[in-house]
């Protein structure tokens, strides 16, 4: 705990390791910027967000360059603060020892002017767009469906689109999105559905991979199922199905160490409780076909996803 409170109090910052390490950074962002992983993620967030957006935020070889040591000490004095910072312990070790120590290392720590702040704004909702990101190296292409969402994580309706989400895409072929895409009809090699939702936005995705012809038959079915469960109770079997597999999730998410610190570090930066698991546990219990489909009608948007396919050749 001495020698983490030295390096995160006392950072040395030393002039001659950033002048190593500045020129090795803008080669390694020179050659990012032209992989086509890093432009086809660029693509998504131009279709996604505001022009003006953080998110659009671009590193770039000459921001690099353009950077002294005292921009960076600028940096480490302006956001690394106590007020910013949250401390998980686990181990054998009881809360007082934890507390006590902490505070021996940590607690002459203080923040000094008003806190920065450190979140994204809130995100208008998006058009409809479609872009293709050339990529010799694949032979199929890989497709990312996405839209934003005016949801946030404390939001109530956040559990029935998770649950939802395990009734569409939560688990292989006992999901309807394997069954239509892969099973039934041969379209596509994977497929994944999945909600990012923070404090200020939220991103739903759907992504795939398949042959290149068969790209806008997958988003058809896609779209077809996203409209079904916006506007049909999705069926008892499914329902039960969905609730197993999400309460099965929840101590397998806690099954290590690393994973319970990782836990509450995640909850504590979301403002959530530090027990979240074991209330979402009895939300989904009780959760109904209508809450889902509810929720589904309200936030999911199918005929406004954005469309960045990465492949061989355009459509």
């Amino acid at each position: 705990m001495q020698l983490l409170a030295d390096n995160e109090l006392s950072p040395a910052l030393p002039e001659k390791d950033f002048k190593i390490i500045q020129p090795q950074l803008a080669a390694s962002v020179a050659g990012e910027l032209q992989s086509p992983d890093y432009l086809a993620g660029r693509a998504l967030r131009a279709a996604l967000f505001p022009k003006i957006d953080p998110a659009q935020r671009e590193t770039t070889p000459e921001t690099v360059k353009s950077l002294t040591i005292q921009d960076v000490r600028n940096y480490y004095n302006h956001v690394f603060r106590p007020d910013l910072t949250t401390i998980v312990v686990i181990g054998n070790v009881t809360p007082e020892n934890a507390e006590a120590v902490i505070s021996k290392y940590f607690g002459d720590w203080k923040a000094e002017g008003p806190r920065p702040n450190t979140l994204f704004p809130p995100v208008p909702t998006n058009a409809p767009a479609w872009t293709h990101v050339p990529d010799a190296s694949r032979v199929q292409d890989k497709v990312t469906l996405a839209e934003t969402l005016p949801i946030t994580r404390t939001n109530v309706d956040y559990y029935a689109l998770e649950l939802g989400n395990h009734v569409l895409g939560g688990g292989f072929y006992a999901t309807r999105l394997y069954r239509d895409l892969r099973e039934k009809t041969g379209l596509v090699y994977f497929v994944d559905s999945s909600f990012e939702v923070g404090l200020t936005r939220g991103v739903y995705s759907v992504s795939y991979a398949c042959d290149p012809p068969n790209v806008s038959k997958a988003r058809m079915v896609i779209v077809n199922d996203l409209k079904d469960i916006r506007s049909k109770n999705i069926s008892s079997g499914e329902l039960k199905q969905a609730k197993l597999m999400l309460l099965r999730d929840i101590p397998l998410s806690e099954s290590s160490v690393n994973y319970i610190a990782q836990g509450w570090l995640s909850r504590s930066v979301l403002g959530l409780p530090l027990d979240e698991p074991i209330r979402a546990a009895h939300i989904y219990v009780k959760l109904k076909a209508h809450d889902v489909r509810a929720a589904y009608a309200k936030w999911i948007r199918p005929d406004d996803l954005v469309e960045i396919v990465q492949g061989p050749e355009s459509h």
